[in-house]
């Protein structure tokens, strides 16, 4: 192993391999098929970053995100925590890992208890997963409190006194008393307004530094991902069909896909198009999905061979990869934006 790949193997937190999580249907029309919501999927997440998800709704971003918690069993592959093999762990062994490995979820509200105070809610995670004494929870109560902004009067209060974005300062705190490596963050910006937003996301920046985080950020919101996130991996149907830097990504997409959902994304005084693609019609069944390209029905660029074989993610250029036969060179995509 060359010094390089050495490095990158040793700044690795977090290794997926071939991961498929499936849903059989035991009723209905569908009955007796299955849904594969994450279906052959490969990446990692390295030391300190954030890695962006992104997709279509029901492209299986949140599916994804709790297989890797634990919370949905896949049904093969390989998940690497911090040098520790997941797959096939008991649950018990499991709930031991989930101090260094946690999850926000999009409705932080509705993960709160409404008949327990804020300081309740914060201090739980404790009581579960530590062995400190109530004075040393307590004070890391009041520091955990303090570091996602807000006031020790906070901690007597209800969930229902709270605003939507003084409850995802709360849903932080819960997790951040744990001193977790990787946060896995559902949506953390979706039903605020921009300003919030803004305080939001500045807060993710201020703890990940603060707390030495790693970020798997799961977001529609491809402002925001492009704004926070050190790489991207774009979602479809289950599968990563591109995965690059952020700068790389939103300059030079290569996967339809992935230039079609970068069409849709506003720009003040007009409607932003990339190339000239523009996502069309709706995904199809997850039940029943076409042969091989499973996004060659609603692909201006199909050619031979992407009704029977299944492209598999490969790297065209450093750090960028694509799961496409028919990827737009660089020369390709200059000549388009100057068409």
């Amino acid at each position: 192993m060359d010094g390089m790949a050495q490095s990158q193997t040793m700044d690795t937190l977090l290794r997926v391999e071939a991961l498929a999580t499936a849903f059989p249907v035991r009723k209905g029309p569908r009955a007796g098929t299955v849904i594969r919501a994450v279906d052959d999927i490969s990446f990692t997440i390295r030391h300190g970053e954030i890695l962006g998800l992104v997709g279509e709704s029901g492209c299986g971003k949140s599916t994804l995100g709790k297989t890797l918690m634990g919370m949905v069993a896949p049904a093969s592959g390989r998940i690497t925590f911090d040098g520790m093999e997941l797959s096939g762990m008991s649950p018990r062994t499991r709930r031991q890992m989930r101090d260094r490995l946690q999850y926000v979820y999009q409705d932080a509200g509705a993960s709160l208890d409404p008949r327990w105070t804020v300081g309740r809610s914060i201090e739980e995670p404790l009581i579960i997963h530590s062995k400190l004494r109530r004075p040393e929870r307590q004070a890391r109560v009041l520091e955990t409190i303090a570091a996602v902004g807000l006031r020790p009067e906070h901690l007597d209060r209800y969930p229902h006194e709270l605003s939507g974005g003084q409850q995802r300062r709360i849903g932080l705190a819960r997790i951040l008393t744990l001193h977790p490596k990787l946060v896995i963050l559902d949506e953390p910006t979706a039903g605020l307004d921009v300003s919030v937003q803004a305080t939001i996301l500045k807060l993710l920046l201020h703890l990940r530094e603060t707390y030495d985080l790693t970020y798997l950020f799961i977001s529609h919101d491809l402002g925001v991902v492009r704004a926070i996130c050190n790489r991207v991996a774009v979602m479809y149907l289950g599968r990563i069909v591109e995965l690059a830097d952020a700068a790389t990504l939103f300059q030079t997409p290569r996967h339809p896909y992935t230039r079609s959902l970068l069409s849709a994304v506003p720009e003040p005084g007009e409607r932003r198009v990339v190339n000239g693609m523009l996502l069309e019609g709706d995904p199809p069944d997850p039940g029943n999905l076409p042969s091989g390209c499973r996004f060659r029905n609603r692909c201006r660029q199909a050619g031979a061979g992407c009704d029977t074989d299944e492209p598999g993610l490969e790297a065209i250029e450093p750090d960028h990869a694509v799961a496409c036969r028919y990827p737009l060179t660089s020369d390709e995509l200059q000549q388009e934006d100057v068409g």
